[in-house]
């Protein structure tokens, strides 16, 4: 009797494990308590790893060669087409924002993914088709000896409504799915607190891999002339990519979403601005804040009360004209406001200078997929017979970061990010020092000779060494940097900030790209960027890049000495302190 009753226990105990709801909140797609042993965890995070490859591949698989698509196929020359891949880009990263907004305030994370990645999907089939039958005419044109001809109004209106169609959808699909697969672990629970971690360096890794394959093979593909089948590549494995992802439905967990953050935000000044005569206390005890989880503004953890900006402390004043603290279910929310949602307010105030120093980077950045592109195929990119794609030195970016450690320890994210901008800086410089010697070898005059440097591409080896390992430092750290110190009803959005860095960095790439040729182009000179390098000055270019970063690094050091870092109620403060040390 003793063993059936000891058997039962166990029996009722395994039952009861199994029906443990996970602590952080989470819902099943049906909006109940999410069941720890049914939802979430390996089996959800590995699906949304593999459509993170999937995604990555397809939509390098556009613009790891799009500058070249524009300059063969589209007849742009150099700088315009620099300048139209920076817009494109920066386009795609101004989109995460609205992917952010929709998700954190009313569609939530899996709607968002799932509705933007058809758009992506969508795009990339109508890409495909114009390729096949508009532009790429006539056909096998669109390689390095054989431009295409002339399109007509339709045909370029097709080709831009495809590619900002991918634009749409990569941008509005970024920023969440990095965070949705965050929640697919319970981060109060001590094991599934490890895996969460553990996931975002698989995610950076899922991110390089993708971008490998569309680097090298469909990079190939692509600068032979093959564009059709490269962007049908990329379309099918965009469609695996939504398939696998809806397949993971019925076991993945879901945060509510929160509401409006911009109404909250909004709140928070008006309050303020209300009671601005109002003296400011010197302690936090004595402001506003509601008890209980579930009566905050917007179900996330409490922040603790912080010094900074204490302006806004005046919105969580109580005075004669608000609510008593014993009644307040009933505070008007544009009147008075809790603690916590003050402090989201200020720590988005504390993100910004951060965010504005990580935007030269981008800049710096973004020239691999341009610039770099170009300078390479000025180079000589033949070894005896074998012709070498020059967008496939980007192969260099991520196996660099394949070969270093995505959290060095010992270091913050804002160390690091400080790091990625040094390296940034030695990769500008050096850069300029490649382009300045191929200035200095052009091809011997021959008779087939393309006008080409007898310079080898391989020369550029260090410069995308120097950028995947800058990459390294800044993104990795600035993903796990945003996403951390976003308030818990914002957590789309730090992940937004990130692409949206991205973003302007392009349009200020294509803005600087614009100013430079006005003011370097004169009668007898074709400026720092014409469409024939040899005739430019891409090195001065480089260099002054190289000297901005070094501006942007000091300012950065000074913003990054300044921060101070979230601190939610009931989490040891130590835990929170990322103290930037030189």
């Amino acid at each position: 009797m003793a063993c059936v009753k000891l058997a039962t226990n166990d029996m009722k105990k395994n039952i009861k494990e199994e029906e443990t709801s996970t602590l952080d909140g989470t819902v099943d797609q049906r909006g109940r308590p999410a069941i720890r042993r049914r939802t979430g965890t390996w089996f959800a995070g590995i699906l949304i790893l593999v459509n993170q490859g999937l995604a990555t591949l397809a939509f390098f698989g556009v613009g790891v060669n799009l500058v070249l698509f524009l300059t063969r196929v589209m007849g742009q020359d150099n700088a315009e087409a620099a300048n139209s891949v920076s817009k494109w880009t920066g386009t795609v990263y101004i989109f995460s924002l609205l992917g952010a907004f929709l998700s954190d305030s009313y569609w939530g994370r899996y709607k968002t993914c799932a509705i933007f990645q058809a758009i992506f999907v969508v795009g990339l089939v109508s890409l495909s088709l114009s390729s096949y039958y508009f532009l790429v005419k006539p056909t096998g044109c669109g390689d390095e000896q054989t431009p295409c001809g002339s399109h007509s109004s339709a045909q370029l209106g097709l080709f831009y409504l495809s590619i900002y169609l991918i634009a749409l959808g990569n941008g509005g699909y970024q920023p969440n799915i990095a965070t949705f697969g965050a929640d697919q672990f319970d981060e109060e629970d001590p094991k599934e607190g490890h895996y969460k971690v553990a996931f975002f360096s698989y995610f950076y890794l899922a991110l390089n891999l993708g971008s490998l394959f569309s680097n090298t093979i469909l990079g190939y593909f692509e600068d032979k002339g093959m564009w059709a089948l490269g962007f049908w590549a990329s379309a099918g494995s965009a469609t695996l990519a939504l398939g696998l992802f809806l397949v993971g439905t019925p076991r993945y967990r879901h945060f509510t979403p929160r509401g409006n953050p911009l109404s909250r935000f909004c709140q928070v000044v008006v309050a303020a601005a209300r009671k601005w005569k109002v003296e400011v206390p010197q302690s936090g005890e004595d402001l506003f804040e509601v008890s209980g989880k579930e009566c905050s503004n917007n179900g996330g953890r409490k922040i603790l009360h912080t010094h900074g900006f204490k302006f806004l402390d005046r919105a969580a004043i109580v005075t004669s004209k608000e609510c008593t603290m014993q009644a307040k279910e009933c505070h008007n929310p544009w009147r008075i406001c809790p603690v916590t949602q003050v402090e989201e307010v200020k720590c988005v105030l504390r993100l910004l200078p951060i965010w504005l120093c990580t935007i030269l980077y981008s800049v710096v950045f973004t020239q691999m997929a341009s610039l770099f592109v170009e300078q390479g195929a000025a180079m000589k990119t033949t070894i005896s017979s074998f012709h070498i794609p020059p967008a496939s030195m980007r192969v260099l970016d991520p196996l660099v970061a394949r070969l270093r450690k995505s959290s060095p320890t010992g270091l913050t994210e804002l160390q690091r990010m400080g790091i990625g901008l040094i390296i940034a800086i030695v990769a500008m410089v050096a850069a300029g020092i490649v382009e300045h010697f191929r200035l200095k070898h052009p091809q011997k005059t021959c008779t087939n000779c393309d006008g080409s440097s007898s310079l080898s591409i391989f020369w550029q080896v260090p410069q995308y060494v120097l950028i995947g390992a800058s990459e390294v430092f800044m993104y990795v750290g600035q993903l796990e940097f945003f996403n951390a110190q976003a308030p818990d009803g914002l957590k789309s959005f730090g992940s937004a900030l990130c692409m949206t860095s991205i973003s302007l960095g392009n349009y200020v790439s294509s803005l600087l790209v614009s100013v430079v040729m006005k003011i370097s182009t004169r009668d007898e000179m074709p400026g720092w960027i014409p469409g024939n390098l040899n005739r430019g000055h891409l090195d001065n270019f480089y260099f002054l890049l190289a000297a901005l970063t070094t501006a942007d690094l000091v300012v950065y050091v000074i913003c990054a000495k300044w921060y101070k870092y979230i601190k939610f109620e009931g989490i040891n403060s130590e835990d929170n302190n990322g103290e930037f040390r030189v």
